[in-house]
């Protein structure tokens, strides 16, 4: 996915560094994700969630929070009301940037800090939220700092331990923290709630998720993380949790009504990457591009992969109606292609008139332990007289015009 680096401003002042994952084609939504507590947006949950969003569609911010990662400021100063903060201010961002109700997504204290923060970013900008490994008691989280707090409290400051990490901490963070009662500000909220979680998760237990589930209004939805750890550090967890989000956020941010659906042939768009292309057909929409080893994302099928897919499906399907008719046996088409050109190459020549591809090797395997030879020998035929097929070696003109400006 292509991902553009930003700053924005947080009310104290302070830089705070973001990487927006943008889809591939056109943008259907917007979302907000919230790392976990001291991690950054380079968490290994941050980045497969953002990706696996923008790969549905959805572009996704990713920011560090204050004093954490690229961003300025002190966090043993800021304290949960800061994080709060600069989620409202990063989610005005978001909105106003993509003009439409974004989706909240945060990962343990992020997650707690997205619903604490949804109220103060206006739910009528909030499209939805979904929360990772969320603590229902924010308090919670001063468990996991070793240090003297009471010396903390006592003295102003201090320095503390967390995730093996020193911070000096001050004691309005610590006061910060402890004034939160999250589960009154779910209650209240009136928005479509996700809720992921880990069974076996030993740093945020299992019951954080019921108070929460219990707390929140419908609609709201919860999803067993089985087997996973609070970080998420298995990639096929985080993978799965993402996966699980995107799909679910599709109810709740539709499909734009101007993305263009044509009532004939195909509507193609450039996106957000350097090749990636959107394509459109009267029911179907995806993406194609270009390798990673030539400057693409990498994020669908190139041009001549496309090529190839239509005259290998087209080739399959043409056998399969022949059989059909003729009632064979035939169980399945199994269709190998390859071509002796790449794209890029051709792009190098690409005003000279002789420039095409110069050879497509097809190699088919038929399924079907009662096919006779001869059947087999007439499908083998029919594979050269599939339209497509047709179309490529026969003599075809592509005509080319300045399409009206609206």
């Amino acid at each position: 996915m292509p991902t553009e680096r930003l700053t924005i401003t947080s009310p104290a002042g302070n830089e705070l560094a973001g990487s927006l994952e943008l889809p591939t084609g056109l943008v259907r939504g917007a979302a907000l994700f919230a790392h976990c507590f001291t991690c950054t947006r380079q968490s290994r949950a941050a980045v497969h969630v953002a990706r696996a969003l923008a790969a549905e569609g959805i572009a996704c911010l990713r920011f560090d929070f204050t004093g954490l990662g690229d961003s300025e400021g002190e966090f043993g100063r800021a304290g949960f009301a800061t994080d709060v903060a600069d989620l409202v201010a990063v989610g005005a961002y978001l909105h106003d940037r993509f003009a439409q109700p974004i989706l909240l997504v945060g990962h343990s204290l992020g997650g707690a800090a997205v619903l604490a923060a949804a109220d103060e970013i206006g739910l009528g900008r909030v499209a939805a939220i979904a929360t990772i490994a969320a603590p229902a008691d924010v308090p919670h989280v001063l468990q996991r700092i070793d240090g003297d707090l009471a010396a903390i409290r006592k003295d102003g400051e201090g320095a503390v331990t967390i995730g093996g990490r020193t911070f000096q901490l001050g004691r309005e963070f610590i006061e910060r923290v402890e004034g939160v009662d999250l589960l009154s500000e779910v209650a209240a909220l009136r928005r479509p709630l996700l809720f992921l979680h880990s069974p076996t998760d030993e740093l945020v237990g299992i019951e954080n998720a019921s108070a929460l589930f219990g707390a929140a209004k419908h609609p709201k939805s919860f999803v067993s993380l089985e087997a996973a750890d609070h970080l998420l550090l298995d990639e096929t967890d985080a993978r799965f949790a993402a996966s699980i989000i995107a799909s679910w956020a599709h109810r709740y941010m539709p499909l734009d009504e101007d993305w263009p659906m044509p009532d004939e042939g195909v509507v193609v768009r450039t996106g957000h990457g350097k090749f990636g292309t959107e394509v459109h057909t009267a029911t179907h929409r995806f993406v194609a591009d270009e390798p990673r080893s030539i400057g693409g994302d990498d994020s669908g099928p190139t041009p001549y992969d496309l090529l190839l897919g239509a005259l290998g499906t087209c080739t399959a399907m043409t056998m399969t109606m022949y059989a059909d008719r003729k009632k064979w046996p035939l169980e399945g088409v199994s269709i190998h292609l390859t071509h002796d050109r790449d794209h890029a190459k051709d792009c190098d020549h690409c005003e000279e008139s002789d420039a095409k591809v110069q050879s497509i090797d097809r190699k088919i395997t038929l399924a079907g332990d009662r096919l006779d030879d001869a059947q087999r020998a007439r499908l083998m035929e029919i594979a050269d007289m599939c339209p497509v097929h047709r179309t490529l070696e026969g003599e075809l003109h592509v005509h080319t015009r300045t399409a009206k400006q609206d």
